[in-house]
């Protein structure tokens, strides 16, 4: 029997995001660690005139929800707070409260909650991520000219796409204003452990570089990379050789194929958003932000931390 869920504002704005790229119902569940029943129920509910668009599909949801009256004491709202200022979501705090034995408090709960304390004058709100409509190429054949002895992700383990094992990767680069710098993205599939490192230019050689420095400390961990077909990967048989892993390429505008890497980098974009100058970016930066999503729970995992389940660490006690 499946169970549906109820949405936060930030899952409902993660799948208009991957229904936009093409993304089925079946995966976009996996992703944002629901059942696919909660998906096709929510888009079936919540879609509009003007299709499926997240801001109204949260207000409808909101609009049928009877608000619970519970009785919170002062310190467990300190608790949330703290972590909302740690860059947490609500849902993401709600999540370890359960885990750590709190009283329970809905996401729903805790926006509501941030939104008194912003009416208030607080800053709160200022820590909640912002999501912004994301455009993607699409076409009949690749404009970009072909990579040399790529090896397609046809050829890729069925192993790698049932998350399994720790040690397959998706790579990627976000590109800043004007296209000034780029910002090499990294995840890894199983436990969304996050690498970040700025580059001055989307060139093959750097990103080369940046790649290999990132996993080298985690070779152990390198089994497979899948990557998009931008020029910036032509030297993916240094990287392969180096990092002792086998290199795949998505297909040509697949987006939906690296799904767990565009999904992060729409996280990754909380720190810097399009407008970021990624030349000015510092290696500081790039770490400090991924540490903070590297210390986040998540709901796919069952709200522990990617740092936890990519270095198998027990959850953290609850300090009081």
């Amino acid at each position: 029997m499946t169970v549906y869920t109820q949405l936060t504002q930030e899952q409902r704005y993660q799948i208009s995001a991957m229904k936009k790229i093409g993304h089925r119902q079946k995966e976009i569940a996996e992703e944002i660690g629901v059942d696919k029943s909660t998906i096709s129920r929510e888009v079936r509910r919540n879609t509009g005139e003007r299709g499926y668009r997240p801001k109204q599909a949260h207000e409808k949801a909101l609009g049928r929800r009877s608000k619970a009256k519970v009785q919170i004491g002062e310190a467990v709202w300190e608790i949330v707070e703290e972590k909302l200022r740690q860059d947490w979501s609500p849902e993401q705090v709600s999540g370890w409260l359960k885990r750590a034995g709190r009283p329970s408090l809905s996401p729903e709960w805790i926006y509501q909650h941030i939104l008194v304390d912003q009416a208030a004058g607080g800053d709160l709100y200022s820590h909640l991520r912002c999501h912004k409509k994301r455009r993607k190429r699409y076409g009949s054949y690749d404009r970009r000219g072909k990579l040399p002895n790529r090896v397609s992700i046809e050829e890729r383990p069925s192993l790698v796409e049932q998350r399994e094992r720790l040690g397959d990767w998706e790579a990627d680069t976000l590109v800043g204003k004007a296209h000034q710098g780029a910002l090499v993205s990294l995840v890894e599939r199983k436990s969304r452990y996050t690498l970040l490192w700025p580059v001055a230019r989307r060139q093959a050689d750097l990103v080369r570089r940046a790649t290999i420095s990132l996993l080298l400390p985690f070779v152990d961990r390198v089994h497979t990379i899948t990557g998009d077909n931008g020029k910036e990967f032509a030297e993916h048989m240094q990287i392969a050789e180096t990092l002792k892993a086998v290199f795949y390429f998505a297909h040509p505008y697949s987006a939906w194929e690296r799904g767990t890497n565009e999904n992060t980098n729409g996280l990754v974009r909380q720190y810097f958003p399009k407008s970021t100058n990624f030349s000015k970016v510092t290696d500081a930066e790039s770490v400090s932000a991924a540490d903070k999503l590297n210390q986040r729970p998540r709901k796919c995992l069952a709200f522990r931390t990617p740092f936890e389940v990519f270095f198998e660490h027990p959850p953290v006690a609850l300090v009081t």
